[in-house]
């Protein structure tokens, strides 16, 4: 701070005026100025610390800057506090956290897959089943046709149905491995197709409006870029395609269901690949989860309703199984739909209601009268209400129509003649 010294005239440059005072008037004047001169020093050092005291000057303070101007003072740096480092509190060691296992990234699949060496054959009547499992069996080198096959699997000529079971077993026969699955996709096919096995897809066949009917198909390979399946086909010929779309459309009919077939040293790749598929229950479940979810999707799907019932089926809920195959039937499903597929019947018998099971049955021997699923199970329900000798004759029609059936050591249990 700048604080003003006070001047003397002396100080201004001027000279004294110069005249000649009285004697008592120089006693006088000096006296003034000494006692003056006191009064204005005690004054300003008052002020001075007046000022000092409260940091400011108590009124503006005007400088007259010299004719150089000068550098104004270098700030004096405030002093800098001494560094306080905290004494830094421990910290509690993590406890250990379980590794977490990633999930396995899929191997990314060939665009395009062909398996080769596999024996295309058309089929005759009524022989889509095994003339496909037999062309399944060539790709590990099996010769066996329709001619050999047929009259193992289906020894009426006019059998409108070979069932996946029976193919499966067919193949059991002789020493393979056979997986038959529901609720499939177009991943896994395809996951299949690219590991090296042909699958059987069971698929609706529509060649015209009104008119449809089961039919298998034998896949051996697929073409990302066109977004299609290559089948064999036993009545359209070899390397035909099967869009995603349509075919996905086309096997939901039968709930998705496919088979493959691979010997047994190929067991544990195959395993692999079907995981958790292997487990029949928990693929039931998984089958009904689809099958629901389709149904939300598509409330008057009646083939989405129809494959809940048989998942509810399989599952343990008969009750809800039967109410499922109503919401398909008011729905409307094909005439032929149970040629191939048998829950209703099953579903309403289980829940008592033995007289539509007969009604069913019934409709579906009077398109024709050759499908002994039809008459076991109206045998089974004429058996329930009382009529032993229907039921009996039901049961030897059966038995007649296909001794070779699974349903054959039953069908004698429950009377009828071998």
């Amino acid at each position: 701070m700048r604080v003003r010294r006070r001047r003397s005239n002396s100080s201004l440059g001027h000279p004294p005026r110069r005249h000649r005072p009285s004697r008592g008037g120089i006693w006088w004047s000096a006296l003034v100025l000494v006692l003056g001169g006191l009064l204005a020093a005690w004054w300003n050092e008052d002020r001075q610390g007046e000022e000092l005291a409260h940091g400011v000057p108590s009124s503006p303070t005007v400088l007259v800057p010299s004719s150089t101007p000068t550098a104004p003072p270098s700030p004096t740096p405030s002093p800098v506090p001494p560094t306080f480092t905290p004494t830094p509190e421990p910290t509690a060691t993590p406890e250990p956290t379980a590794t977490q296992v990633p999930t396995p990234t899929p191997t990314p699949l060939p665009a395009r897959v062909l398996l080769e060496g596999i024996r295309h054959e058309y089929q005759r009547w009524n022989n889509c089943g095994p003339v496909t499992i037999g062309m399944a069996l060539s790709f590990y080198g099996r010769q066996e046709t329709q001619e050999v096959i047929a009259p193992i699997l289906k020894p009426n000529p006019d059998d409108k149905n070979v069932s996946p079971d029976e193919m499966a077993a067919y193949a059991r026969s002789l020493g393979f491995q056979v997986h038959v699955g529901v609720a499939g996709d177009l991943e896994l096919l395809k996951a299949l197709l690219a590991a090296g096995y042909p699958v059987i897809a069971e698929t609706w066949l529509e060649p015209k409006p009104d008119n449809g009917m089961g039919h298998y198909r034998l896949l051996i390979g697929y073409d990302e870029a066109e977004g299609t399946f290559i089948a064999h086909d036993s009545l359209y010929g070899p390397f035909i395609s099967l869009p995603y779309d349509e075919f996905d459309r086309l096997w939901q009919v039968f709930n998705r269901t496919y088979v493959v077939v691979y010997p047994p040293e190929q067991r544990e790749p195959v395993e692999r690949l079907l995981g958790f598929r292997l487990d029949e229950a928990r693929l039931w479940e998984y089958a009904l989860t689809v099958a629901r979810a389709e149904v939300e999707a598509m409330p008057a799907n009646a083939f989405a309703w129809f494959n809940v019932g048989t998942s509810l089926l399989r599952t343990g809920d008969a009750v809800g199984a039967a109410q499922a195959f109503d919401r398909a039937k008011a729905i409307g499903w094909p005439w032929r739909m149970l040629w191939y597929q048998f829950g209703p019947m099953e579903a309403y018998f289980a829940v008592g209601r033995y007289e539509d099971v007969v009604a069913l049955t019934t409709a579906n021997l009077e398109q024709t009268d050759v499908l002994e699923e039809s008459y076991y199970w109206r045998g089974r329900a004429r058996e329930a209400l009382g009529d032993v000798e229907g039921a009996r004759a039901d049961y030897q029609r059966a038995l007649e129509l296909n001794p070779n059936s699974p349903l054959a050591p039953e069908l004698q249990a429950r009377g009828a003649a071998p």
